[in-house]
């Protein structure tokens, strides 16, 4: 019979299979946490890829809320008239200054309309709002297409200035200065633009002061800053005419 010898414990030995312990619940629990961030990033619900995304969108297009994106979309079509109405001014128009003014408005907001267009693709929010969300586009306070015939001694420029969309003119108005030439253009461009510059300028400041986005907000400052000065030459242009 085989004589059995009895191997003696060494402490070292003990020590090396508690450190194979270690390691081996270590590559466990890091293979836990691994599967867990794999499927944030590409599973079904792909949350992580999803707040990746979400912060590369906001990056991109800027802060912004729904003050911006009312701004951007009613003073698209507000500019848009004024362009209209200072494209009237080269052939009607009698007055130098008027003409130059005329000129000014138009090297201005043609730009600042592509701009606002940019803003709202980026924002993946359309250019036009619903019609319920665009109040005072009936022009006039009283609830007429604006043609009430103020106490200025123009003809029928007392267009209304309340609402979100003040200082537009109704149609009526647009047919007026377009069948109008010489002085009485002259006249009718700068009652008409006063009231117009004075509308962007209420929207700007409603801009300024509940918007959001940074650029949106500076092209609000601008609006005040220029069609101000505008609205003061014009009432003195208006004054001499």
């Amino acid at each position: 019979m085989t004589a059995f010898t009895r191997v003696p414990y060494r402490p070292l030995d003990r020590r090396l299979a508690l450190v194979g312990a270690v390691v081996a619940g270590g590559l466990l629990l890091a293979g836990c946490g691994g599967n867990d961030d794999t499927k944030d990033a590409h599973d079904g619900s792909g949350k992580g890829a999803t707040a990746t995304s979400g912060a590369t969108a906001s990056s991109a297009a800027g802060a912004f809320n729904d003050a911006d994106v009312s701004f951007a979309q009613m003073m698209i079509p507000h500019h848009e008239q004024a362009l209209e109405m200072a494209g009237l001014a080269d052939d009607r128009a009698s007055d130098a200054r008027i003409k130059s003014l005329a000129g000014r408005i138009e090297k201005a907001q043609d730009p600042e309309i592509a701009t606002l267009k940019s803003w709202l693709r980026d924002w993946g929010k359309p250019e036009k709002a619903s019609p319920g969300g665009m109040p005072g586009m009936n022009h006039g306070s009283d609830g007429t297409d604006g043609a009430n015939h103020g106490s200025d001694g123009t003809d029928g420029m007392d267009h209304g200035s309340g609402g979100a969309m003040g200082g537009m003119m109704s149609e009526k108005d647009m047919r007026k200065l377009e069948a109008a030439k010489g002085a009485a253009f002259d006249r009718a461009f700068a009652s008409m633009m006063i009231d117009h510059h004075k509308g962007a300028i209420t929207m700007a400041k409603d801009e300024k002061e509940n918007g959001r986005n940074a650029k949106a907000k500076k092209l609000a400052d601008d609006v005040i800053k220029n069609q101000s000065a505008e609205v003061t030459t014009l009432r003195t242009l208006l004054d001499r005419l």
